[in-house]
């Protein structure tokens, strides 16, 4: 199996220019045309971007709502009590709880893909925080999961967002879609998030900020983008 999906992906590769920069339209065709796999991939794009992820006001992370969702349906888990409880399952939480969650977790629970939680339960989520951190699950008050609108939360999370972070070499990686998405609703997710990550720029980083962009689907080769070719209505 192993040569054959080496095969497969030396194929697709030869189809990529690796040497030229595609326009927006052209690279995402083409790394549609290049998956390799037998599912319906997922497309990314990752931005290598001019930042020292060393400083602290140059580390990006937030969270954007793709316009046409993802193509997966994210199971969402809340934390909170009382009203904040109801609320969060009328807005279509999967999960919604306090303690009898966290004694799950510890105990190996993970049937879930985000978490939200009102700032007052964050004093008890911090007790699995060495679980959830190094999945990158621990909710955050700068992508918006650390909140009392459970209801928003929610609701946007189940509409298509997506969470992004710098890595320690200033690269991010976000997904825009899947290859069975027409092509129109992967530019308008891949410009929603180009322009997102474009606005998120440190005052204090200094040359080129977007160095490169790369879409890329599930096993298949990368495919570089002209940034400049993105055209972004202001």
């Amino acid at each position: 199996m192993a040569n054959k999906k080496g095969k497969k992906f030396t194929d697709a590769s030869k189809l990529v220019d690796r040497t030229k920069a595609y326009g927006m339209t052209e690279a995402i065709e083409l790394a549609k045309k290049t998956s390799t796999v037998n599912f319906d991939a997922t497309v990314e794009v990752a931005f290598r971007l001019g930042i020292d992820t060393r400083k602290n006001d140059q580390q990006i992370r937030g969270a954007v709502v793709l316009p046409n969702g993802t193509g997966k349906t994210q199971r969402v888990l809340v934390f909170a009590k009382g009203e904040k409880l109801k609320e969060a399952e009328a807005a279509g939480a999967d999960y919604a709880g306090d303690s009898e969650y966290i004694a799950k977790i510890q105990q190996g629970w993970f049937d879930f893909d985000v978490i939200v939680a009102t700032p007052d339960m964050m004093g008890e989520v911090g007790k699995i925080g060495r679980v959830l951190g190094p999945k990158g699950l621990m909710p955050n008050p700068k992508t918006g999961t650390v909140t009392f609108d459970v209801a928003k939360a929610v609701g946007e999370i189940k509409a298509g967002k997506v969470e992004y972070r710098a890595d320690k070499t200033g690269i991010i990686h976000a997904p825009i879609g899947k290859v069975s998405f027409d092509n129109d609703k992967l530019e308008e997710n891949f410009k929603t998030v180009f322009e997102t990550i474009q606005k998120s720029k440190p005052a204090s980083a200094k040359g080129t900020f977007m160095k490169s962009v790369n879409l890329t689907t599930t096993m298949g080769p990368a495919v570089k983008i002209d940034a400049s070719s993105v055209n972004i209505k202001n």
